[in-house]
């Protein structure tokens, strides 16, 4: 097999909605055939563990069903009604499957226990239903290790799922087998034993696959793991100081990022977009399970930042309480604010050729100082001249 068949398509690739409903409808006609031989074959062989097995199959082919809806759904782009896509109804469609498998399972293990109460009176097995039980285990099988392949190069969490679903499938197959040989054995139990043991598989998984969906729905987080692998990659972004919040949520098979960053709380704007940016195409290329970052730059923590910054009054109000600090001096052509430490540090750009010599840029600081004392809104005033090409 070559290296494109191992290949991962991306979210938006057209050829992963065909591979998907491709693979799904091999399952289909695979469950449609089994569902078929195993009820007749276990209704005329006098085998309850081969009827269960075949409604488990029955199962299986409601569940293709769901898939088949489900990947048709989600391949619809974000919209204005669905920002972030379509990629819940992948999980939707597996939290249902696992609800199915759960009913599926109690229903069988409550059937097989009451025949387990009038085993004297059940017919004997056929041996027809052990030559159906091992072709069931085989074309299972081969059905789980073909929808596996294509679940993983999808990253699909839902075909994923289907997969192994099979694989339980075939399991359940197996046991049926040998329970089926054991009746043939003399062992008059062995059938409706195997019958309990496939529901209770069909159950477990059942509950396996509708939590991990839960889980998602309810938007649990990535791994500690994860995690840490992709805080790591933040924080060593260059231009990101500290990272003080991170937080992370599935969405089928994709992963999404919300951080904050700590950057230096003196560089401008554009500055810190750009660092929050090179810090978001990091954890892209880094991680490829990541569709989706945001970051948001802070200059210093939230908390105590956000405290601080409710007190300051805004722009305008600031320009009106700066305006006495600079009495004497010509009206700014900039002025830049810093909200640090709960007061302001103002840049003020002024006409280039303002100050004759160093002196008279002196002795205008020496007012400005002298005006900060005690000030409720600055900390510092820096006077600047502005240069610009000629």
């Amino acid at each position: 097999m070559n290296n494109q068949d191992h290949a991962e398509i991306s979210y938006d690739n057209p050829l992963r909605h065909i591979l998907a409903s491709r693979s799904t409808w091999v399952s289909v006609v695979v469950n449609t055939s089994l569902t078929l031989l195993q009820i007749a074959a276990g209704f005329f062989a006098h085998s309850q563990s081969l009827i269960a097995d075949g409604m488990h199959s029955l199962s299986d082919l409601v569940c293709d069903f769901l898939v088949l809806v489900a990947s048709h759904h989600s391949k619809n782009p974000a919209d204005e009604g669905h920002p972030y896509g379509h990629g819940r109804v992948e999980t939707a469609a597996s939290f249902a499957l696992g609800a199915i498998l759960t009913a599926t399972g109690g229903a069988i293990m409550a059937a097989a226990a009451i025949k387990l109460q009038n085993i004297e009176n059940l017919p004997p097995v056929a041996p027809l239903a052990l030559w159906v039980a091992g072709i069931a285990l085989v074309a299972k099988e081969g059905l789980f290790r073909y929808m596996l392949r294509v679940g993983e190069r999808l990253r699909s969490p839902m075909l994923i799922a289907n997969a192994w679903h099979a694989r339980s499938d075939a399991a359940s197959s197996l046991v049926v087998a040998v329970g089926i040989g054991s009746n043939l054995l003399g062992f008059m139990f062995a059938d409706s034993v195997a019958a309990i043991v496939v529901g209770f598989m069909i159950v477990r998984m059942g509950i396996v696959f509708a939590w991990d969906a839960f889980q998602e729905l309810i938007d649990a987080g990535l791994s500690i793991e994860e995690v840490d692998s992709i805080r790591q990659t933040l924080i060593d972004t260059p231009g990101v100081e500290n990272l003080h919040e991170l937080r992370t949520r599935r969405m089928a098979h994709r992963a999404l990022v919300d951080a904050h960053i700590l950057v230096n709380p003196r560089i401008s704007v554009s500055e810190g977009h750009s660092i929050a940016e090179r810090a978001r195409r990091r954890v892209l290329k880094s991680h490829p399970a990541v569709t989706d970052v945001l970051v948001h730059v802070d200059p210093e923590d939230d908390i105590d930042h956000d405290n601080n910054a409710q007190r300051m009054p805004g722009r305008e109000s600031l320009l009106i309480h700066l305006a006495p600090l600079l009495d004497g001096l010509p009206e700014p052509q900039r002025v830049i604010f810093h909200y640090i430490a709960g007061k302001v540090e103002a840049e003020v750009y002024l006409p280039h050729g303002v100050f004759e010599n160093g002196a008279a840029l002196a002795a205008a600081e020496a007012k400005v100082a002298g005006r900060l004392t005690d000030n409720q809104y600055f900390s510092s005033v820096s006077l600047n001249c502005l240069v610009v090409p000629r």
